[in-house]
């Protein structure tokens, strides 16, 4: 594969040091001794982070956005997966408006998707639980699963598939055995995805939660309101951190996936 040009790799460079260079200052600033957000700080410590893992408004807090997140990817993953099969394995009327439906979440804005989910979730009674966020996060998750497994998917050889077809195997051992592992890079991105998805969400995460379930996100954002000070700093880099390590397992997959020559991929 040929690699890009040098100014092409520089340029990309830039792009990516402003984007997340104003992100990674609030690292330091999460060591500052003092009880205000201030860069550089003039003296350095801990103390913020032993008071987020201590408070139980945020240990809580973090837990919920775990257990949504973790949910939300499950789901969110064997709908897509799913979804992209039919989409793409398949020929059916409205097969267009279908993947338009799908992929609308990543177009619309996420504030008129949060109040229609609001009006909705209201009347189904899930307003304020985890299974109303988990819902809610796994429609916003779902375009991320199909469009990840659906491009496994089209890297395939689907002669494989007819020749253990041909030879007997049922379609469902086709699948478990031929297209499975093929697309299991694919899928575990779109878990990837999904999870990231649901762990940063706020504006829908805003109307959704109650006092007695409230992700971390939307913590901050009512600290940041109300009272701040560097936890709030030592939340966003731990935050920022697992964000981070997931988007370097992504690329990681992607490059194993799509380096790989396309008669080895299935």
């Amino acid at each position: 594969m040929r690699r890009p040009a040098w100014w092409l790799r520089i340029f990309g460079a830039v792009v990516a040091a402003l984007l997340l260079l104003p992100t990674l200052i609030i690292v330091p600033m999460s060591f500052s001794a003092g009880r205000t957000l201030h860069f550089p700080p003039e003296e350095w410590s801990t103390r913020w982070y032993d008071n987020l893992l201590s408070s139980d408004m945020w240990t809580e807090a973090a837990s919920t956005s775990l257990r949504v997140g973790l949910l939300t990817a499950l789901t969110a993953t064997l709908l897509g997966t799913a979804a992209a099969l039919a989409l793409d394995r398949s020929r059916f009327r409205g097969q267009a408006l279908a993947r338009i439906v799908i992929l609308s979440p990543t177009i619309i804005p996420l504030v008129i998707i949060a109040i229609a989910m609001y009006s909705v979730f209201v009347r189904w009674q899930i307003a304020g639980s985890v299974t109303g966020l988990v819902v809610a996060h796994t429609v916003l998750a779902l375009p991320f699963v199909v469009i990840n497994v659906g491009a496994a998917l089209r890297t395939v050889d689907r002669e494989l598939e007819l020749a253990a077809a041909n030879l007997g195997a049922h379609p469902w051992r086709v699948f478990r055995t031929v297209t499975l592992p093929a697309i299991a890079p694919g899928i575990l991105t779109g878990a990837l995805f999904a999870f990231i998805t649901s762990w940063d969400e706020v504006v829908v995460a805003a109307l959704l939660t109650s006092p007695d379930v409230r992700t971390l996100p939307v913590v901050m954002w009512s600290q940041v309101r109300t009272e701040v000070d560097p936890t709030i700093a030592a939340a966003a880099s731990l935050l920022t951190l697992l964000t981070l390590i997931l988007f370097a397992v992504t690329a990681v997959l992607l490059r194993q996936e799509f380096g790989r020559p396309k008669e080895h991929r299935a």
